[in-house]
């Protein structure tokens, strides 16, 4: 069933929305107003380089050199300093690496980058990656959960991972967003839902279905599946991105939404049930909308996040609109996460062909969700 075109009219409803004080376009206000980009004095952000053969510490190095320039929180590297220097001098960055705690980051972060040492060592070997670095990278991600859950870090960064070097090593997990649910539910003792974001300027995407085949997606696709992801989404919505009533575009699986069954039955019988039980709990939900029209910019404006089917109906539109800024932010855990929206790179670690963009939009943004959903709890 497909949901009328004219609800992405623009009206006043929309435009007298009440909100807090935290901007929807949360890229806006950090053009506007950088020097509040602090989570608090003793709270920075943990930065994990991510796989030591990839772009991961390349453009953490760079993101450093450029924290006047892009007004960045201070933040600190979990890694391995002789690594990292190896990579400095590789890149020809003259920066100072300071072995630091979190306790003394922002002190250390305007003169030097502080690096929290890890127990295992990481090998230096760009575009050559390799299972040795395994149990240093995942000891990385750990330590930064804990930071991020004890309150020594407002929030985690995490530099972008191979999965093969850690399957190879013996990693269990398919990827990045379930380790960290994993360990926040260690955490909390319950089990933590994750989901998946792309957050750029103008576009807020989410795929229901992750990291599986384009032909499971129909099988893997239901109808509590879809309402559990609108519901974190919603909720996170409101609670770190300041929106007091979340608009969720709900995308169609199939062409045309379908077009009434001529073109499936998904739509009808998955996803219009979702929307309408994510309706009766009071999220301001519509759809199941044809895909093809739901990312122009007109479109764009009638909803605060878009609800997509599988992983490419939402990642295309979201790296194709504004690559270089969107960043990937993990919905439903008891911290605030972003990373990149790339992957490693490997083919041009170590060249200084990387560009720290992205990551910068993350620091950026985890800064502003960490301060904003601390706000939300003042409330």
């Amino acid at each position: 069933m497909t949901a009328s075109p004219r609800w992405f009219s623009k009206t006043k409803a929309n435009s007298t929305r009440k909100r807090r004080s935290c901007p929807r376009n949360i890229w806006k206000n950090c053009a506007r107003k950088p020097a509040s980009l602090s989570v608090e004095p003793q709270r920075p952000l943990a930065l994990t380089s991510g796989d030591p053969s990839g772009i991961g510490p390349d453009i953490a190095l760079a993101a450093w050199a450029s924290r006047t320039r892009h007004a960045l929180p201070p933040f600190y590297v979990l890694g391995d300093v002789d690594q990292l220097s190896s990579r400095a001098r590789t890149l020809g960055l003259p920066i100072e690496l300071k072995l630091s705690d979190p306790g003394s980051a922002v002190r250390d972060f305007e003169a030097t980058l502080p690096v929290v040492p890890l127990r295992n060592r990481l090998i230096d070997r760009a575009g050559d990656p390799s299972p040795a670095n395994a149990a240093g990278i995942i000891e990385a991600i750990e330590r930064g959960v804990a930071d991020a859950m004890s309150g020594a870090a407002g929030a985690i960064v995490t530099g972008p991972i191979a999965k093969k070097p850690l399957y190879d090593a013996g990693f269990a997990f398919p990827g990045h967003t379930e380790f960290l649910a994993h360990l926040a539910g260690q955490a909390i003792g319950k089990p933590v839902k994750p989901v998946m974001m792309l957050a750029g300027p103008s576009l807020r995407a989410v795929p229901v279905t992750i990291h599986i085949p384009l032909a499971a997606v129909p099988s893997a696709l239901t109808t509590e599946l879809i309402v559990e992801t609108g519901r974190i989404t919603a909720a996170d919505l409101a609670r770190r991105f300041g929106i007091a009533r979340p608009r969720i575009a709900v995308a169609g699986l199939n062409p045309h939404a379908g077009e009434d069954g001529a073109m499936g039955r998904e739509d009808i019988d998955i996803v219009h049930p979702a929307v309408a039980a994510l309706q009766a709990e009071g999220i301001d939900a519509r759809g199941p909308l044809p895909a093809d029209t739901l990312f122009h910019a007109e479109a764009r404006q009638a909803y605060d996040a878009a609800l997509c089917m599988y992983h490419d109906q939402a990642l295309i539109p979201a790296k194709a609109l504004a690559f270089d800024e969107t960043v990937n932010v993990t919905l439903g855990l008891p911290f605030v996460r972003t990373s990149p929206d790339h992957g490693t790179a490997f083919a041009v670690a170590g060249t200084g062909a990387a560009r720290a963009n992205s990551l910068v939009a993350a620091l950026r943004l985890a800064a502003r969700l960490a301060e904003a959903e601390a706000g939300y709890r003042d409330a």
